[in-house]
Order: C-alpha cells, then structure tokens, then sequence
C-alpha cells in the first residue's frame, strides 16, 4: 500500500455530451492507456462542520479553495484501502496531500483522532482536520470513472465521470453509492491533470471539438442542491414520485 502520496498539478475541467466523449476518444485514444483504477466507481465522502464552513468558504473563495474528503475506489470493506485526502486550489494549482488506511483505521481516526500510523503527511492531515475542529462526513459523492494516462506524458491524466450523483444520508463507504444525479444522463466531466501545459495534440482535439474549459464542483453543486431541495415546499410527489435516485 502507498501510504502517503503528494501532487501538484493544474487541473482543467469540461462538461461534455456523450458525442463530444465520443469525438474526443476517437481523435486521442491512440495517445492512451488505462491507469491503475481504469473503470471504476469513485466514492468521496467529504468531511465538513455541521455548519458547512469549509464548502461554503470554498464557494465564496477567489484565489483559495479547500476540502478534506475519505475516498475509495468501489464499495468499501473493513480492510480495504480508502484515501485521506486535503486538496488545496491556489492561484489555479491545485495542491493535494493523500494517506492510504483501511476504512477501519479511518474510521477510528475520524471518531477518535487515532492515527493509522505517524508521516509528515498524516501531521499535515491531522493538522487540517483539527484546524477545522475534527469535521466528520457530511456528503458522500459517487461517479462511475474511467481514468487513462499517456506514457510519453506521466504527469497527464485524464478523467471522464459519469452518472455523478450525491447523498446525504448514509455516510460511510461501505454502503453503496446511491444517489440523486447532479448532472443530466447524457453529461460526461472530463478533468485534465498535469503537471504543466498540456501536450499539442491534445489541446488540438480540444480545438477541433470545440470543448472549452468550464466550471464544476461536485460537493458545491450538491451543496447547493440540498439548500433548493430544503428551501422548497414538501410536496407528495415529484416526476411521477421519483427524484433520480441512482443505483450502481
């Protein structure tokens, strides 16, 4: 197990329709190859105050942005390995700093401040996290993934997320990844991480698709869904009394 890993990179995001992904793999795909995970269900539990200060400061942040989240690839079990993870945005690098544990030790670290084990990582975690007076989960997010890198670029990587979807309720990672969809069916986001600029070919599939760069935060956009959904009436019934509940 990697127990500690560190990146800096600059990462770009693009909301793209099933024919864009479709256009785009078939200008690029030569250039890739899957990364360790592939395909995958990602889940992120995003840890918070109960008053939401570190996604709401995050909102309202120009230059900083910050968020703390346990995450794992597929349902988690006891001993599975599960990531803890501080990522920090600055003047558009984005900064993160990931400890690898098993859910058990996570979720004895997060209950009762018990560290797995001692790095400088782990002091810069735990720092995080008693800065923010020990925040505990507050909204799980899942999408189905599909991750490549190019062997001639090491530090680029690719990621197109699908049927990204969050909840409130059941906040462990050992209890599936249900949830109400953020982003239509036919939506895919694709993030770019690198290190530095990104490879010509690349920017020129970019170019001929007329893909542009946008804005998406996954936690921010379910954030801002529960603060709609409970500032509405209550009503009996909504679409025929289903609200886009997502099993995987």
């Amino acid at each position: 197990m990697d127990a500690t890993c560190v990146f800096k990179r600059i990462e770009k995001k693009y909301l793209l329709s099933e024919a864009q992904y479709d256009a785009l793999l078939q200008r690029i795909g030569t250039h890739l190859e899957p990364d360790r995970y592939g395909r995958s269900t990602v889940l992120s539990l995003y840890l918070d105050t109960p008053d939401h200060r570190i996604i709401r400061s995050s909102m309202e942040a120009v230059d900083y942005k910050e968020k703390l989240r346990l995450r794992s690839y597929g349902t988690a079990g006891a001993d599975s390995t599960v990531f803890l993870e501080l990522k920090k945005k600055f003047g558009g690098v984005v900064y993160k700093r990931r400890a690898a544990m098993t859910l058990r030790e996570a979720e004895r670290y997060l209950q009762m401040g018990i560290k797995p084990f001692e790095s400088q990582i782990m002091s810069e975690l735990d720092w995080a996290m008693r800065l923010y007076g020990r925040p505990a989960g507050a909204m799980l997010i899942a999408c189905e993934r599909e991750a490549w890198f190019d062997e001639e670029y090491p530090d680029l990587r690719l990621t197109f997320d699908r049927n990204i979807r969050c909840r409130e309720n059941e906040l462990r990672l050992d209890r599936g990844s249900a949830g109400l969809r953020l982003l239509p069916e036919d939506t895919v986001l694709l993030e770019i991480k690198t290190a530095g600029a990104m490879p010509l070919w690349l920017a020129d599939a970019l170019d001929a698709e007329k893909i542009l760069p946008g804005s998406f935060s996954k936690y921010g956009a379910a954030y801002m869904r529960t603060l709609e959904e409970k500032r509405r009436p209550v009503s009996t019934t909504e679409e025929g009394g289903k609200k886009h509940v997502v099993n995987f």
